[in-house]
């Protein structure tokens, strides 16, 4: 229904109208501003690619990573438990599948060389072959 703007009865005057369609116009343009401001701030750590399609292929079963982290001063922990390279290897050696099992190692980049070693032969001498330094 038409808005009046004026209280006169005249034949002459056109009567005003609120348009909406610009201002579904003006909407729809700032939500789809929005989403690609939004869509533009995500990180995305790969490259992209069109991966092709398999109706053989496998999903991954494998258990998660194991996470030990190695502070400036040479100390080892898993899940927040504070460990010597004796007790990494038996813990490791006590998995089942530990050939698959996968390691990722978070060391501090002040850490010494030395004590990054004793590590990684910790983890050799269970028998872990896969493991992974994090990287910022």
């Amino acid at each position: 229904m038409p808005v009046k703007l004026s209280s006169h009865e005249g034949g002459d005057h056109e009567e005003g109208r609120i348009e909406i369609v610009p201002l579904i116009d003006i909407m729809f343009f700032l939500l789809a501003s929005f989403m690609l401001v939004s869509l533009s701030m995500t990180q995305l750590e790969r490259v992209p690619m069109e991966l092709p399609q398999s109706d053989s292929a496998l999903s991954d079963k494998s258990a998660p990573p194991l996470h030990f982290t190695l502070n400036e001063q040479g100390v080892i922990t898993l899940d927040q438990r504070i460990m010597t390279p004796t007790e990494v290897t038996e813990k490791l050696a006590s998995l089942p599948n530990r050939e698959e099992q996968a390691v990722l190692i978070a060391a501090h980049a002040n850490a010494r060389h030395q004590q990054i070693m004793k590590l990684l032969d910790a983890l050799r001498n269970a028998g872990i072959e896969k493991f992974s330094f994090e990287t910022k």
